[in-house]
């Protein structure tokens, strides 16, 4: 058993996790990002959010170098190629 169940943590289900894809206008990467996002999030029945970093100068700082970034809860979870399966193990999908 893993030690958050053990501690009693209960491991949220994909409905109830929020992804956001970092994007900005004209990038290749991030249309492609935003495919294995969008289908992911569909067949996992997880939210998902897109946010354009020519918008907001605190992601902006942040993330430039990385861009497209895919945070999961608020937490990187990767960036530049999104891996559906990896993405799906994190939804537990």
């Amino acid at each position: 058993m893993s030690p958050l169940l053990r501690r009693g943590v209960k491991k949220k289900d994909a409905a109830e996790r929020v992804v956001t894809l970092i994007s900005k206008p004209g990038c290749h990467l991030c249309d492609d990002a935003r495919s294995v996002v969008e289908a992911v999030c569909a067949e996992a029945g997880a939210v998902w959010e897109e946010k354009d970093i020519s918008r907001d100068e605190a992601l902006h700082r942040e993330y430039w170098e990385q861009i497209p970034v895919v945070l999961v809860d608020g937490e990187q979870h990767t960036f530049w190629r999104v891996d559906a399966d990896r993405l799906r193990r994190e939804l537990g999908a």
